[in-house]
């Protein structure tokens, strides 16, 4: 069990680790959707069906995953899951039709889905031992990740095929895990510290004891992850909002070439990734509560300049400042689930997260259809408010 100060400093870096090869493989694969589309001749709605199968998969493994780590320990789990994911990246090049790319889609979904409850619930783990508010940071090397991911798959695209550039994947995957996971399987989660920070991180307060958190009212407790996961919710659909449809309304609504269409999402995802880098400094500042507020409200101001405005540069800063607002709040919800109910608390959180990326895209679609994109985009703002005002109700009811 570690206790020393290098122990946990170790610890991080191989949560760190996961973080950013979640990211790193989810981005390859993703890029490499357009060529696997045409290998196994599918149609655009047969593609949305097979694409389905990620999703069906991340879900249903999420819950189930949150019980594992109570029996297993996060640790061991989030390496097993690292191993699927790593293997299952590999195989949606390896099939010629829908049906089969949907399946191991799957495969694909259900690690995906698990290693993101198994290391976010180290990671809370990890926070209490640190007393230190370094969720974010986690969530940067996901986007770091991802960037890397998706940068390196543009790189080579012309030159691999999507089965030699996921095979390749596949393997820098194994090793990674086999260079980080030793750290994990060597060293239980860290013990929660005698003292917990309050919303002012001067006054820390003691953190509860086995029977006080014992005599806590499950309802209450259920009731509170939950309106956490609304937050990861509320904060997922603009997430998925931003990358299906920024681009769209740039070039449909402001006349934006394709080249800076694209760099619509491109300013949002480093905005948020900017977020989150300087996210433990933030909280450290503010504090759980004010944080969430803050990026609620700094969101939703972003995203509607961003979908209004009728300049293409304001709209563009609209969607750095909605990257800047919204960075924060999905490893705040995530953490805050896992102190109130452990990786339970994770998993619920995770997959209100999901289903609010799930849902963000076809709403906007239909939304668009009924109105227009841009009137449509608003509800990325309208749910970033909902967010800062579930924040204002909530600032206390965990302790900082």
């Amino acid at each position: 069990m570690p206790g020393t100060s290098s122990d946990l400093t170790r610890l991080r870096i191989a949560i760190t680790a996961f973080f950013a090869l979640d990211g790193f493989l989810f981005a390859g694969w993703v890029v490499r959707i357009p060529a696997v589309k045409q290998q196994t001749g599918a149609s655009a709605g047969d593609l949305g069906l097979a694409l389905l199968g990620v999703s069906a998969g991340a879900v249903l493994t999420m819950t189930l995953t949150g019980r594992l780590c109570r029996r297993y320990g996060s640790h061991q789990v989030t390496v097993v899951c690292a191993v699927l994911l790593s293997l299952s990246v590999a195989l949606p090049p390896l099939t010629h039709s829908v049906l089969a790319l949907g399946a191991v889609l799957l495969i694909f979904g259900a690690a995906y889905g698990g290693i993101n409850v198994a290391f976010n619930s180290a990671a809370v783990d990890l926070v209490t031992a640190l007393r230190r508010p370094i969720m974010p940071s986690f969530h940067a090397a996901f986007s770091l990740g991802g960037m890397v991911g998706a940068g390196l798959g543009g790189l080579v695209a012309g030159s691999l095929s999507p089965t030699r550039h996921l095979a390749a994947l596949a393997v820098i995957g194994l090793l990674v895990t086999a260079v980080a996971a030793p750290t994990l399987l060597r060293h239980e989660p860290p013990p929660a510290p005698t003292l917990l920070r309050h919303e002012s991180p001067s006054t820390p307060t003691p953190a509860p004891s086995a029977q006080e958190t014992a005599r806590r009212p499950r309802g209450r407790t259920r009731g509170l992850v939950i309106v956490f996961g609304l937050i990861a919710g509320c904060t997922a659909y603009g997430e998925g909002a931003m990358a299906d449809w920024g681009a769209l309304h740039l070039e449909q609504d402001l006349d934006a070439s394709s080249g800076v269409a694209a760099l619509g999402y491109s300013c949002f995802a480093l905005a948020m990734t900017i977020g989150r880098l300087s996210g433990t400094a933030l909280l450290e500042r503010l504090g759980h509560g004010r944080t969430v507020v803050a990026g609620g409200a700094t969101a939703a101001a972003g995203m509607l300049l961003g979908s209004l405005a009728p300049s293409l540069w304001a709209a563009l800063l609209g969607f750095a400042v909605t990257g800047l607002g919204l960075a924060n709040l999905f490893p705040v919800a995530v953490e805050r689930a896992g102190t109130l109910a452990g990786p339970n608390g994770v998993a619920t959180a995770s997959t209100f997260g999901y289903g609010g990326m799930l849902l963000g895209p076809p709403a906007i679609g239909f939304m668009a259809d009924w109105l227009s994109l841009p009137v449509a985009l608003t509800s990325v703002a309208v749910l970033a408010a909902i967010a800062t005002l579930i924040g204002v109700a909530t600032r206390r009811a965990v302790p900082n």
